[in-house]
């Protein structure tokens, strides 16, 4: 009997019922996708991070070391479980040809060569097993096999006079520390004999001082000893918490998502299967009231219509999820390439499995709350009028006779939706949702391709940005440069930039490492989210997660260690920045150029920047020179790559939904309409002109979505975003909207799409007769 009402039920709404089966199905396939890319992304990274032998503390290190020193402190070290320091060579980018005649003078990337270590932090093959190679051969970074298409075989050359050394790539470098293209640095691995070669001839020494302890809960307590001890630290120190951090943010933020747009998929779902169970017991509402009266109990009436919903809830899960395993690979490419797969347990397998099943249980619960409208039900009411009993107010003021606007068809149709609003709700509220799932994606793809985003990484915004190295003739190298630069008529105004690692006083009254830059903030100024650029030498400004950590605001005071001796500094203000693990500060105060972390000039000039680039490169042979728009096309390339794969299917998705819930609608509309046709024809209104107020209905419906949906996107997607983004040290990011995608392109589809879908759908209108209306 059962099986016999849910196969009538099914042939009455055909359309209805195989729409909100895809819709589910699409929510479980990309909950279970997006749950099953962070599983990877957690499994991948732990196992990378085992495999590799992971350091938990690196200070870089420009200039000489004592490592018997190094040896001696780190022995009486009680965190200390390891200790190893590894030479790696810089070379400029101009010296450096990769598979290619042109050199690498416009790479933003650092390019270090070095040879594998022995003791810990292994340079890793795309087997995840140690790399080793024999003279002659070369194994380059994922980040370049992938930017430049590259293939075992292909030559890497440098180049620097007289000398000439030729590599033969054979492998390809998975490395903890340096792999996501974010990180600006990249290790080129080769045999140890070619090492002492290049050694020998061309480029700058760094040492990389790495340290494994025996807990990792000691990592805090540790750092700050190193930072107060007499060890080398001219250059970044990097945590295990920062590559943590740096390995996971960008596929963790796709995954997030996948998994925000399943949800609103999951809303979708729901919304239309109240209007379905609602338009179900309108249609029944007399064999209801015949149950009723022959003593079916409202459980077991209720057991009969859930049976439905409960099967295609059930089936639409597990096709869904059946689905993302074969696609599950298109997600995870990006975590495969840079990580690799780790064995999985029966429980991660397992997990998208039940993420996908939530979905079924939350579409369930959701019908038998529905369904309690069986409770309410009168036997004797349903037999006697045969249906809900609902009706309409019929409001004077929009009688069509007083209309002197409008057409009369189009004034019907504006009145339909003001008097029956709430049945419009389910398309009005898909329709805000649609424009959701287009908008969003959109705005922060082109946010983070905006030279903008850099304000997020704690920069003001410049046209060059010129990275100077730690060298032993760094106080005559930075003089030249800015003399240089200072005597450039094309430049409109410049800033020198210093930074490098002081100790502040934490709330326990412990010094804590922090990464204060200085210089003049106000000539290439940051937004800042509270309070304004520190000005005088007492003044400071923390970045968001530091102030957090400090638990300090604008107006309190923080103890800095300069010269071994503390300065009482008032916080003028905290910005956002998303580098170094997003706890950094600003200060004008005199810098230490011989214990600096690195150096920069930030510079804005009157003609065109390329030319201006190319320029400073020619003249200085060692210095990095980037604009922000090249940096972020190279640091950000794999991230962009992926927002562009994902705003594609987040579009895709959102015409599907629009295009089957509008024709799912007008056809329940029409449906639901039937008499009012009947009449309309009767009385000799056309075809055409029925139309015509559906089509009314449906795009005043679709631009008042766009609208709201436009303005939430605006809004709360931002909030959300940032709310995201607040985790790495950016809590209030701004959409950059580009307006000719948002406000004209996305709207002229959306409308072209619901216009065509409304055609297709009003196309089957019947002519209905009176006769047939009073014979049903």
């Amino acid at each position: 009997m059962i099986l016999k009402i849910l196969k009538k039920d099914f042939l009455r709404k055909k359309v209805v019922t195989i729409a909100v089966f895809v819709f589910i199905l699409l929510a479980a396939m990309l909950i279970s996708s997006g749950t099953n890319m962070l599983i990877d992304l957690n499994n991948s990274l732990e196992h990378l991070f085992k495999v590799s032998s992971a350091p938990h503390f690196i200070q870089h290190h420009s200039g000489k070391i004592n490592q018997d020193e190094i040896d001696q402190w780190s022995v009486n070290n009680s965190y200390v479980k390891r200790q190893q320091t590894s030479e790696m060579i810089n070379i400029h980018g101009s010296k450096v040809y990769i598979n290619s005649d042109e050199a690498e003078s416009h790479s933003v990337m650092d390019l270090d060569f070095v040879k594998q270590n022995k003791s810990f932090d292994y340079l890793l093959d795309l087997n995840n097993e140690k790399i080793e190679v024999n003279k002659g051969e070369i194994a380059v970074p994922i980040y370049y096999m992938q930017r430049r298409d590259l293939s075992l075989g292909d030559k890497v050359v440098i180049k620097d006079g007289d000398l000439k050394l030729t590599f033969t790539i054979t492998s390809f470098v998975r490395d903890v520390q340096m792999n996501p293209s974010i990180i600006s640095s990249k290790r080129f691995v080769v045999n140890a004999t070619d090492f002492e070669k290049i050694k020998d001839a061309t480029g700058d020494i760094e040492y990389q001082i790495s340290f494994q302890l025996n807990d990792l809960d000691n990592l805090r307590q540790f750092s700050n000893q190193y930072i107060q001890s007499d060890l080398p630290k001219k250059g970044p120190t990097i945590d295990y918490t920062l590559l943590k951090l740096a390995n996971s943010i960008t596929d963790g933020l796709i995954a997030a998502v996948i998994i925000l747009i399943s949800l609103l998929l999951n809303v979708i779902a729901l919304l239309c299967l109240r209007f379905i169970i609602l338009l179900t017991i309108e249609e029944d509402y007399k064999e209801i009231g015949v149950m009723k009266a022959i003593g079916i109990s409202p459980p077991n009436i209720k057991r009969i219509y859930l049976s439905k919903y409960f099967t295609m809830a059930l089936s639409a899960t597990l096709i869904g999820y059946l689905i993302s395993l074969f696609i599950n690979d298109i997600f995870s490419k990006n975590i495969m390439l840079y990580i690799g797969m780790a064995p999985k347990t029966i429980i991660e397998y397992s997990l998208p499995l039940v993420a996908a099943f939530l979905i079924a249980i939350i579409v369930i619960i959701f019908c038998y709350f529905i369904l309690r409208r069986f409770n309410k039900i009168s036997a004797i009411e349903a037999i006697r009028l045969g249906n809900t009993g609902e009706t309409y107010s019929n409001n004077e003021r929009l009688a069509l006779y007083k209309n002197k606007v409008f057409n009369p068809n189009i004034f019907l149709g504006l009145r339909d939706i003001i008097i029956r609003f709430r049945l419009y709700v389910l398309l009005f509220i898909v329709f805000i949702l649609s424009t959701f799932m287009i908008t969003v994606p959109l705005n922060f793809l082109n946010t983070i391709q905006s030279p903008e985003f850099i304000t997020y990484m704690g920069v003001g915004k410049s046209d060059i940005i010129l990275d100077i190295r730690q060298s032993d003739q760094i106080v005559k190298e930075i003089n030249e440069v800015v003399n240089y630069i200072e005597n450039d008529p094309d430049v409109k105004k410049y800033s020198p930039y210093i930074t490098s690692q002081y100790e502040i006083i934490n709330e326990e009254g412990l010094p804590e490492s922090i990464l204060v830059e200085t210089g003049d903030f106000s000539v290439f100024p940051l937004d800042y989210l509270e309070g304004v650029s520190p000005k005088l030498s007492n003044e400071i400004a923390l970045s968001y997660l530091c102030a957090n950590q400090l638990k300090k605001q604008v107006g309190d005071e923080v103890k800095l260690l300069i010269n071994e001796k503390p300065r009482l500094m008032i916080v003028t203000g905290i910005y956002q920045d998303i580098t170094d693990g997003g706890k950094t500060a600003k200060a004008n105060i005199s810098p230490d150029y011989e214990t600096a972390s690195w150096y920069t000039v930030n510079v804005n000039v009157n003609k065109n920047v390329a030319k201006k680039v190319l320029e400073y490169e020619n003249r200085f042979d060692d210095l990095k020179v980037s604009n922000p728009k090249e940096y972020f096309k190279q640091t950000f390339s794999s991230t962009i790559n992926q927002l562009k794969l994902l705003t594609i299917t987040a579009i895709i998705i959102a015409i599907l939904v629009t295009v089957l819930i509008t024709s799912l609608f007008l056809k329940m509309m029409i449906a639901k309409d039937r008499s009012q046709i009947a009449i309309k024809r009767s009385i000799g209104i056309s075809l055409k002109e029925i139309k015509i107020e559906y089509i009314t209905k449906a795009f005043v419906i679709l631009n008042l979505g766009i609208l709201l949906g436009t303005v939430i996107s605006n809004t709360l997607g931002e909030r959300l975003l940032s709310a995201v983004l607040s985790i790495v040290g950016a809590p209030n990011i701004e959409f950059i909207i580009n307006p000719l995608q948002v406000y004209i392109i996305s709207p002229i589809i959306m409308i072209i799409i619901v216009i065509l879908t409304t055609l297709v759908s009003i196309n089957f209108i019947k002519e209905f007769s009176i006769s047939d209306i009073n014979a049903e």
